[in-house]
C-alpha cells in the first residue's frame, strides 16, 4: 500500500485484474487524477512484474492502492455510491451523477465480474456505449473514459 487517500476523488476497484499493463496503466491514471486504487485478489499477476511497472513508470509511489481480499466485504462496508462497469449493463455511464465520493468498479480482462454483482446490484451496473464490432473495450481506456468523465463533471476540481 501507497501514500494515504486523499478523499478528494473517485476509487477505482479493479476486480481480480489479469494483466498487468492495464493494472499499470490505471495506476498511472490514478496517480494523474488524485484516485484511490483498489485491487480485488486474487490477481493474475504480482506488481513487482516488470509489465505492471512499466505501464505505471515511476508513478507507482504517486498512487493510493490497496490490495483487498472481498469485494463482497469490502462493499458490505461502504456508505458511498458505487458503480460497476460491464458491457452486459443496461444503462449508459453518463446517466451517472458523478461525485468525487464515488467508487467505479471494473471486472477482470478475461472474466468480467461475477454474475451474482449483477444479479444482487443490477440498478449499479452501467456500460460505455460500442458498436457490435468488439465485445468490450480495454480496461484501462474504460477505466480513463469513466474516471475523466466524472472528474470533467466536477470542473477538474479536486476539492
Amino acid at each position: 500500500m501507497s501514500k494515504s487517500q486523499t478523499n478528494n476523488a473517485p476509487t477505482l476497484v479493479l476486480y481480480r485484474p489479469q494483466i498487468p499493463a492495464n493494472t499499470g496503466n490505471i495506476a498511472r491514471t490514478c496517480a494523474a487524477t488524485g484516485c484511490h486504487l483498489v485491487l480485488v485478489e486474487p490477481m493474475g499477476f504480482r506488481l513487482t512484474e516488470k509489465s505492471a511497472q512499466r505501464a505505471g513508470l515511476d508513478y507507482w509511489p504517486n498512487v493510493s492502492w490497496e490490495k483487498i481480499g472481498s469485494l463482497e466485504d469490502y462493499l458490505e462496508k461502504e456508505k458511498r455510491p458505487f458503480y460497476f462497469f460491464s458491457s452486459k449493463a443496461k444503462k449508459i455511464y453518463t446517466e451517472i451523477p458523478f461525485t468525487k465520493d464515488d467508487i467505479y468498479i471494473f471486472g477482470s480482462e478475461t472474466e468480467g465480474l461475477d454474475p451474482c454483482f449483477l444479479e444482487k446490484f443490477e440498478n449499479h451496473f452501467y456500460t460505455l456505449p460500442q458498436t457490435s464490432a468488439v465485445r468490450c473495450l480495454n480496461l484501462s481506456n474504460t477505466a480513463a473514459i469513466v474516471t475523466y468523465a466524472s472528474w470533467a463533471k466536477r470542473s477538474f476540481s479536486l476539492q
